[in-house]
């Protein structure tokens, strides 16, 4: 078996039905996609999530690969596939790691990159390569292939292999670079080639390859052999690290407004589980009323008799109406709604009378999204006024991302992998009619054959201060920092520096283990100012992971 190549192993399992053969494939690339997968969900367990369904699929779609010359090619990118799946589902991590690469910078003292730097950015910088290049960097520092074996998979000679290697090595490093990782061409290969490829865990491959050969003969089986296979429980996989909020890839991220705004509306469904209750005090005010109707026809059909009484009568209506009007002004329950629904009307009456602060997205919020906003506006400023406006298109925008992801993702594998060359072009592609003012609001800043990472973008935004910059790729969505957010965070890693270094040398050149350590160092108001606003942003250091 180790003398055969991939593609007499794939034929010889795709013909013959070979468990081993297969087992075979998944022992020669079980640790270049389980490494991939860990890189890219930064998360042991859901690496092996992601690895078994790579190689489900591989088990798949053995027949159709037998002819593919480079099967670490097909299987790195099958890998971030799925991984992509995986991070689209919790978007706001996407911020986080953008604000903690931020802070890195404060933390480290390193001038040249390392593993730990390079490795969130590799996976994505690896699918910005053309196949090729990809292929070449794989075979290389992946599969460790010598010049000559590359030369014979890729049928070129040594020379040109090797002339492949270091031109998509060096564009691995201008892709770095563009990410703000300082890094030489020979640093890339060196750290790549040491750390890229990890071990799997012990026994890993041989459960993947009873799964995978399972699943390959039907879906129900499939299941069965994931859940039976794979050493993890639900419960294991949502107890993760806190700090682990660091993610890479092509997915997308939601910020931590929207996920204050996800709080407060499960508040506020928590305190409309209440309502039946109130519901049953309204049905037993309702029949006092009734009672009380009752009394007041009988007290009418007095007064027609006697004309006296009517100015008596009408004044007490209208105390018990204020006695009514006084009860309500006091539930706590009333004042909280009345309040949010008074939110909500100012809000609409913004956008209604200041046109220019609108986008067409608006049209897609629903009643509970503009009312879950209202809860936590704070109009009695111009910042609160900015920053609720700001909430609003956010989450507008954030309503049409998924379909346009969908949309440019369907038009590219209905095109061969070919990019649009105007966004009307992918109307069709929409599940539902989309106003042409939606697309204006975008523009491509790629077309031709599509090689990964985002090529749609926002045009301009409403308020740079406070708006984030919407990207969209076919895996992909997400929202990119405002000017404000980015300038705030590095200003206060510049005002936090001398703190750090004291730190540092009271402690032999230690990290600390959490933001509070640094503390006892702060000597300025500014600096208590700036690591306040870092803690209460979810900030953690590198040694308290």
């Amino acid at each position: 078996m180790n003398d055969l190549s991939d593609q007499q192993l794939l034929r010889d399992y795709a013909e013959n039905h070979c468990d081993a053969a297969f087992g075979e494939l998944v022992r020669r690339y079980v640790d270049l996609v389980y490494s991939a997968a860990i890189r890219m969900v930064c998360d042991m367990d859901a690496g092996k999530d992601v690895t078994q369904g790579v190689f489900l699929a591989l088990a798949q779609n053995a027949s159709r690969l037998t002819n593919h010359p480079v099967l670490s090619g097909w299987l790195h990118t099958t890998t971030r596939n799925i991984a992509a799946n995986f991070v689209r589902t919790n978007a706001r991590r996407q911020a986080r790691e953008r604000e903690a690469v931020v802070m890195n910078e404060l933390l480290s003292g390193q001038t040249e990159a390392s593993w730990e730097d390079i490795s969130p950015h590799l996976d994505a910088a690896l699918g910005e390569l053309c196949e090729s290049d990809r292929n070449a960097v794989l075979l290389r520092y992946f599969e460790k292939k010598t010049a000559q074996e590359m030369a014979g998979i890729l049928g070129v000679s040594a020379a040109a292999a090797q002339k492949r290697v270091n031109r998509a090595v060096e564009r691995l490093r201008e892709v770095f670079i563009r990410s703000g990782v300082a890094v030489g061409t020979g640093g890339v290969a060196v750290v790549i080639s040491a750390n890229a490829v990890q071990a799997a865990p012990v026994g890993f491959a041989s459960a993947i390859t009873a799964a995978a050969i399972a699943g390959s003969t039907t879906t129900t089986a499939v299941t069965s052999a994931v859940i039976k296979t794979v050493a993890m429980t639900t419960l294991q996989k949502t107890v993760v690290t806190l700090s682990i909020a660091l993610l890479a890839g092509a997915g997308i991220y939601e910020l931590r407004q929207s996920a204050n705004l996800r709080h407060q509306l499960q508040e506020l469904r928590s305190q409309q589980a209440l309502l039946p209750d109130r519901m049953q005090q309204l049905i037993r005010e309702r029949d006092d009323a009734t009672n009380r109707l009752a009394v007041l026809l009988a007290d009418n059909a007095r007064l027609k008799s006697n004309p006296y009484r009517r100015d008596a009568l009408k004044l007490r209506d209208e105390n018990e109406q204020l006695r009514t009007n006084a009860a309500q002004a006091n539930d706590p329950f009333v004042k909280q709604a009345l309040g949010w629904k008074e939110n909500e009307r100012k809000l609409r009456k913004l956008f209604a009378e200041h046109p220019e602060q609108r986008v067409p997205e608006l049209a897609l919020l629903s009643d509970e999204q503009w009312l879950g906003i209202a809860q936590s506006a704070h109009l009695d400023s111009e910042i609160g006024i900015r920053k609720a406006a700001s909430q609003v298109r956010h989450s507008a925008k954030n309503n049409f991302m998924p379909d346009l992801m969908t949309a440019l993702s369907e038009f590219v594998k209905s095109n061969g992998g070919i990019l649009p060359t105007d966004l009307n072009q992918l109307q069709p592609f929409f599940k539902q009619p989309v106003d042409e003012a939606m697309l204006q609001q975008y523009e491509l800043t790629a077309t031709g054959k599509y090689k990964g990472g985002f090529v749609v973008k926002d045009k301009a935004v409403v308020d740079k201060e406070y708006d984030y910059w919407w990207q969209v790729g076919p895996n992909g969505y997400g929202p990119d920092a405002s000017e404000r957010i980015l300038a705030g965070i590095k200003a206060q890693v510049e005002i936090l520096k001398p703190v750090v270094e004291a730190y540092a040398a009271a402690n032999n050149n230690a990290q600390p283990n959490a933001m509070s350590d640094l503390k006892p160092f702060i000597t300025t108001p500014q600096q208590q100012t700036a690591i306040n606003e870092l803690i209460e942003k979810g900030f953690t250091t590198e040694a308290g992971k």
